[in-house]
C-alpha cells in the first residue's frame, strides 16, 4: 500500500517544512513496525520548492491471516481462499488508515512545536493513492472529498488493459489537490475516508470506534452531505454505534449553529435518569403488523399456521372479534408449550370454545383447515425446504383457500445490521433460506397469480435506507376478478 503527500514552497517558506509537520526528517528513510507488517517513510524529493513524503506499508501476509481470523473481509470460515486471493497487501484500506494514524499521530492532531504557525495554516497539498478500492466508483469518491475542499481526480483502473471491453475494476487512482486545508485536516480526511471507500475493516469494530470517528471528523463530519453513509461504513454498519455517532454529530451541528458548546446543549436531563425508552422488540412489531392486517381484513375465523409456542394465538384470543382461532404446528412440544401459555386446562368453557390447537404439517392438505376467513404464516416459510414450498403453497392457497393470507419472513438484506450475526449466516439454525426483498416479492407475485390472489407488501421494523426493514410482510387477498367469476 502506498500514499504520497506533496507540498510546494519558497525560499522563505520552504516545502521541506513538511518534514517538521510530519515529524519525519526528509534526509532519512525510517521503518515502523505494525501489527500486520512494516511502514516505511521516505522522501522521493525534498527541496525548498517541492517536498514529497511517501508512506509505503509492507504487509506481512502470514500476520494478516493469523491476526485476522474471523475479522473483516476474508476472515469468514467459508472464505478459505480469501487469504490467498486478497487485495489487502496492495490496495489502500483500513490497514493504511491505521498506519497513517500511528506513524503520523502528532501530525494528525496538528501538533508541531518546531513550526506551529505552519501546522495551523493551509498548505498547497497534493495527495496520491495509486490503488484505492472504491465501492461506489469515482462518483462516490468525488461526493466524499469535494465537499471538504479537495479537487478530485479519480481515474478508474481497468480490469485488464489488454481487454478494455471488460470495463473498469472497483479500484481508482486517486489524486487530491487543495490549497485550503491544513496537513492535519488532510490526514484526518484520509484516516476516515480510506476505509469508508473500501467499505471494510481488518479489525473488529467496537464502541471506541465512535470516539475515533468523532475525533478525526471534528470540524467537517457533522456538516458533510454524506454523513450517514460515512458513519454507516466506518462503523461497519453496526446499528447501535452508528445511531450513537449520529446523535453526537447532531449535537455538534446544533452547537455550531447556536454558537455554543455541546455541553450547554446536551443538559436536558441528568446523567442517570432511568427513564430511557427501550426499542420495541421486533417480535412485538411483527405481531402488531399481523394483527393490523387481520383487523383490516374483517376476519373472524383465523388460522395461525406454524403457531409455535402460541404468542400470536394468545394475542388473537384477547380480541373478541376473533370467534374461531386454530393454532397449527407440526411440533407436539411446541403445542404443549402453547397450551400452557394459553392456560387451556383452566380456561372457561366459553373462551375454550373459541380456540383449539391441532398438530399438522403445512405441506399436506388438511380438511380441518378449510372454510376460514384468514390464515397467518408468521416466520414460517423460511423453515420449509425450497423443494417443498410448492406443496405448502397449494395446501394453504389452493386447498384451504382462506380469503386473506398474511405471510411474514426475514429480509436477508438486513442481516448485515445484526451485530452478532456472522457474515453469510441466516438468523436461525433451522432456516432453510432467507429471501431478499426482490426475491420475496417475486415469490409472492407468482403465488398470487397462480392461485387467484392479490398481494400487498408491508415493511415491519425500522426501515434502513440501504437494506430495508428487518422483516417483510405480504398480505394476500382473494382477487376481486376471481371472486366475480366465482359468483
Amino acid at each position: 500500500m502506498f500514499v504520497t503527500i506533496s507540498t510546494t514552497g519558497t525560499a522563505a517558506r520552504p516545502a521541506t517544512d513538511l518534514g517538521y509537520l510530519l515529524h519525519k526528517h526528509p534526509d532519512k528513510a525510517q521503518a515502523f513496525s505494525t501489527s500486520y507488517g512494516t511502514a516505511h517513510v521516505f522522501y522521493p524529493e525534498a527541496d525548498a520548492e517541492r517536498c514529497t513524503a511517501a508512506l509505503l506499508l509492507e504487509i506481512d501476509p502470514v500476520a494478516l491471516v493469523r491476526r485476522g481470523r474471523g475479522k473483516g473481509r476474508g476472515g469468514a470460515p467459508d472464505a478459505a481462499l480469501a487469504q490467498y486471493v486478497n487485495d489487502r497487501p496492495y490496495a489502500a484500506s483500513s490497514l493504511l488508515a491505521v498506519a497513517l494514524g500511528n506513524v503520523f499521530s502528532s501530525a494528525l492532531r496538528g501538533v508541531c512545536a518546531a513550526r506551529p504557525e505552519r501546522a495551523a495554516a493551509p498548505l498547497p497539498l497534493r495527495v496520491e493513492v495509486p490503488a484505492l478500492p472504491a465501492r461506489g466508483g469515482p462518483d462516490l469518491v468525488r461526493r466524499l472529498f469535494e465537499p471538504l475542499g479537495w479537487n478530485v481526480t479519480a481515474d478508474p483502473v481497468p480490469l485488464d488493459t489488454a481487454f478494455p471491453e471488460w470495463g473498469a475494476s472497483r479500484y481508482v487512482r486517486l489524486l487530491l489537490e487543495s490549497e485550503r486545508l491544513t496537513l492535519a485536516e488532510a490526514l484526518r480526511h484520509l484516516y476516515v475516508l480510506l476505509p469508508v471507500l473500501d467499505d471494510a475493516k481488518h479489525y473488529w469494530v467496537s464502541a471506541d470506534e465512535v470516539d475515533k470517528l468523532l475525533r478525526a471528523g471534528e470540524g467537517w463530519l457533522a456538516g458533510h452531505p454524506e454523513q450517514q453513509l460515512i458513519t454507516n461504513r466506518y462503523l461497519s454498519r453496526r446499528w447501535s454505534l452508528t445511531r450513537q455517532a449520529r446523535e453526537r454529530l447532531e449535537l455538534v451541528r446544533l452547537a455550531e449553529t447556536d454558537d455554543s458548546e455541546v455541553e450547554d446543549i446536551d443538559n436536558a436531563v441528568a446523567d442517570e435518569t432511568g427513564t430511557e425508552e427501550k426499542p420495541t422488540p421486533l417480535a412485538v412489531l411483527r405481531r402488531e403488523a399481523v394483527l393490523a392486517a387481520l383487523n383490516d381484513s374483517g376476519a373472524a375465523r383465523v388460522l395461525d399456521l406454524g403457531c409455535g409456542q402460541g404468542q400470536l394465538t394468545q394475542a388473537l384470543l384477547k380480541d373478541a372479534r376473533y370467534t374461531d382461532i386454530v393454532g397449527v404446528d407440526v411440533s407436539q412440544r411446541a403445542l404443549a408449550i402453547a397450551a400452557r401459555r394459553l392456560k387451556l386446562d383452566r380456561m372457561g368453557e366459553r373462551q375454550a370454545a373459541r380456540v383449539k390447537l391441532v398438530q399438522g404439517s403445512l405441506v399436506y392438505t388438511d380438511q380441518r383447515l378449510r372454510g376460514y376467513d384468514a390464515a397467518v404464516l408468521s416466520e414460517v416459510v423460511e423453515h420449509v425446504d425450497p423443494p417443498r414450498l410448492p406443496a405448502l403453497e397449494y395446501a394453504v392457497f389452493g386447498h384451504a383457500r382462506p380469503r386473506t393470507v398474511v405471510v411474514t419472513t426475514p429480509n436477508a438484506e438486513y442481516n448485515v445490521r445484526w451485530e452478532s450475526l456472522p457474515a453469510g449466516h441466516v438468523r436461525h439454525g433451522d432456516h432453510r433460506f432467507e429471501w431478499t426483498r426482490e426475491e420475496f416479492r417475486a415469490w409472492a407475485a407468482a403465488v398470487a397469480e397462480r392461485y387467484g390472489y392479490e398481494a400487498a407488501f408491508t415493511s415491519v421494523g425500522p426501515e434502513d435506507p440501504e437494506v430495508g426493514p428487518p422483516t417483510q410482510m405480504a398480505t394476500f387477498t382473494v382477487s376481486s376478478e376471481r371472486e366475480a367469476k366465482a359468483a
